[in-house]
């Protein structure tokens, strides 16, 4: 079975998205920011890190 493509995808990628969601929502990057870490159990500065080293969400 082929792999999902959003397995492939890059998170940095995506992220300012959700970040342009989120304020379009009225709500702030700190809060995207917030709700990821709590999803993945990552720090603010691991966050970081993963965005600049181009993770992908596998």
């Amino acid at each position: 079975m082929p792999e999902h493509r959003i397995f492939t995808t890059k998170f940095c990628a995506v992220y300012p998205l959700y970040v342009q969601k989120a304020e379009r929502k009225n709500r702030t990057k700190a809060e995207v920011d917030q709700i990821i870490c709590w999803l993945t159990g990552y720090s603010a500065a691991a966050l970081q890190l993963q965005l600049e080293q181009g993770a992908d969400f596998k």
